[in-house]
């Protein structure tokens, strides 16, 4: 892949919807676009402008300005070739030479809390020059792929200077409100090629539609274009055409922004609207919002930053579905069922209430009946466990918590291709009784019978997982519910007994001995490995089609997200000293800042491969790794 494209950039509007691309702007994902929105934030999502073909005439003289990809790994036309420089803060801005007549940088950025894209194109001329501009629509859910067959409706409404469209009946309208001229001249490109979409195993053509082109006299000065999506009730955009006007103070509100940190304006991206309340994104370009993901990154995307009065509406409104001790890890959406097909979604849940609670600022944003609500469902989810619920999740004689069930993935490794589940971990995982300690714990403090369920647990930890002869800590004891059944498979996941919420449940020795093993063989620059290298089934790379990168998915990749566990884990066996804060940060932290202009710019990869050199895969930008990264940040301050 030619330099810059593998760098890719994201911007957000609050409600599930985005805007994406690539450093040189050339489309290399299905997910790759100017304007999708949610119809049903934050779900639902639809792809409404893919891109636009752009360029620059004086007399006969024609300057492209971007490139598309087209089916063989074909390039046209060379616009890719006239970057000169890209910049992210606060927003993405292209600089592309002109030759002679000089240059003209692209901007755009989103408008948080409604589906609008603005552009600007700004001029540095030496003589006349036009700028000509087609956006390609392609009126398709976000997961697919459109076809030039399908029955598009072009034909423009024109409202005070601004085009509507509604290609689909059952897609929103689209406006497209400019200060230049338009003239409908509606089109097809057809095959499109996204390299991406090839390496993945999946489908990567498609043809998309122009209803017509654009263009503007830049000797007058930036041209300006604003894209939305509006319902039938939404007509701001409409009765309000002045694009400069809309691009203005859109780019104003950015730049309140840009005083923050890199870090922490990318939780803004994860944090979204849900009814009247807010939930998390789990990932862009394809992840919506998930319970475990929700509940795991909550504790570095909003405790860790200040943002509590959040916390508090996510937490809040996910407390009203707790059944039978658990809790979704696909929120409710309509007529989508809720799947409760997650152990530790609900532990995470508890824990980071029990945070919020504890919180200093907590007193300063919880109302009178918010508590007693938070504890309510804490009690929910632990008399569920204790007394049993779905899959087989139950707390058995020796007090640790016991899980799953064939065909069933229920932990973070939950990997599964057709009927096949690659780590299905049925037992006794060793990091949900980590979070179940860490629940009881801090529950025992509310309510003085959740005592004798801790002390329990609490007794049969260290002595049913501790490995003599491995020098580390099972995987999974009572392995398929077999009792004295265990897998010794090295994992990361024992860091969560170290180095997981509020303390380590192992003694000093064990406790080193652990974090000593990963150290040795599970850590990367970019995280820890899931599985060890010389572990039997372990995948150096993350790659190939479907069935490939599944099976590959928790089998050594490497997962960013860790690094908040490792970190704590390794300062709570070495002392959180300012001397060995630096060393933590030098080592475990350092990387992954730097990885922040490798792959999603600003954000931090879903995963990346067990070998060198660690290649970012999966999701350029990702929820909890975000979220493990600012903790560790803290951790190390």
């Amino acid at each position: 892949m030619p330099v810059g494209r593998e760098r890719e950039w994201l911007e957000t509007d609050g409600l599930g919807g985005f805007a994406s691309g690539t450093a040189t702007l050339v489309r290399t994902r299905r997910y790759h676009a100017l304007l999708v929105a949610a119809r049903r934030p934050p779900v639902d999502r639809v792809v409404l402008v893919s891109g636009f073909e752009a360029w620059v005439s004086s007399g006969a003289q024609t300057i492209p300005l971007t490139s598309q990809l087209y089916r063989g790994g074909v390039r046209h036309p060379d616009g890719e070739d006239r970057l000169l420089s890209v910049s992210y803060d606060p927003w993405p801005r292209f600089e592309l030479d002109l030759g002679e007549l000089g240059a003209v940088v692209i901007e755009l950025a989103q408008r948080r809390g409604s589906p609008l894209t603005a552009l600007r194109f700004t001029p540095s001329l030496r003589g006349e020059a036009r700028l000509h501009l087609r956006p390609l629509l392609a009126a398709r859910g976000f997961h697919e792929l459109a076809r030039a067959e399908a029955a598009l409706d072009l034909a423009p409404t024109f409202v005070t200077g601004t085009v509507l469209l509604r290609p689909r009946s059952d897609l929103p309208w689209l406006a497209l409100a400019s200060d230049g001229r338009y003239r409908h001249a509606p089109d097809w490109y057809r095959q499109f090629e996204y390299p991406e979409e090839l390496a993945r195993g999946l489908d990567a053509h498609e043809d998309l539609a122009s209803p017509g082109v654009f263009d503007w006299d830049l000797a007058r000065g930036p041209a300006h274009l604003a894209l939305a999506a509006l319902s039938a009730e939404d007509d701001a955009l409409v009765t309000q055409p002045a694009a400069a006007l809309v691009t203005r103070t859109l780019q104003e509100e950015e730049l309140r922004r840009a005083g923050r940190s890199r870090l922490d304006r990318a939780v803004d991206a994860y944090l979204a609207r849900r009814g009247d309340g807010l939930t998390v994104i789990a990932g862009y370009p394809w992840f919506g919002d998930w319970g475990r993901d929700t509940f795991l990154s909550l504790r570095g995307l909003c405790l860790a930053t200040g943002r509590l009065a959040e916390a508090r509406d996510i937490l809040l409104e996910w407390s009203g579905h707790v059944s039978e001790g658990m809790l979704p890890n696909r929120f409710p959406d309509g007529d989508v069922r809720p799947e409760y097909n997650s152990v530790d979604a609900a532990l995470w849940y508890v824990v980071v209430v029990h945070e919020l609670l504890d919180h200093p600022g907590a007193s300063a944003i919880l109302g009178p009946r918010d508590r007693p609500r938070l504890l309510e469902a804490v009690r929910a989810v632990l008399a569920g466990y204790l007394r049993g619920t779905r899959h087989g999740i139950h707390v058995d004689a020796d007090g640790l918590v016991a899980a799953g069930e064939p065909g069933v993935q229920l932990t973070w490794m939950d990997a599964k291709v057709g009927d096949h589940v690659v780590t299905p971990r049925i037992g006794k995982p060793v990091e949900i009784q980590a979070l179940w300690l860490a629940a009881l714990d801090r529950a025992r403090e509310e309510w003085s019978d959740l005592a004798s369920p801790f002390a329990r647990a609490l007794a049969s930890f260290e002595s049913r997982f501790w490995s003599p002869a491995h020098g580390h800590l099972f995987d999974v004891v009572d392995a398929d519910h077999v009792a004295g059944r265990d897998d010794a498979s090295l994992r990361p996941n024992q860091l969560l007994a170290v180095g997981g919420p509020r303390r380590s449940w192992l003694s000093p020795d064990r406790a080193a001995a652990v974090v000593g093993v990963a150290e040795r063989s599970l850590v990367t620059p970019l995280g820890p490995r899931s599985l060890g290298p010389r572990e039997s089934g372990y995948r150096e790379r993350y790659e190939g089609g479907v069935f490939s990168r599944d099976t590959a998915y928790h089998q050594g990749t490497v997962w960013p997200w860790l690094v908040g566990p490792l970190v704590e884990a390794w300062l709570r066996v070495h002392g959180a000293t300012p001397e060995r804060k630096r060393q933590a940060r030098e080592r475990f932290v350092a990387p992954l800042l730097g990885h922040l202009d490798e792959a999603g710019i600003g954000h931090v990869s879903e995963i990346a491969d067990g070998d060198t050199p660690h290649a970012p895969r999966g999701c350029p930008f990702q929820a909890w790794s975000v979220a493990e990264l600012l903790r560790a940040l803290q951790l190390t301050e």
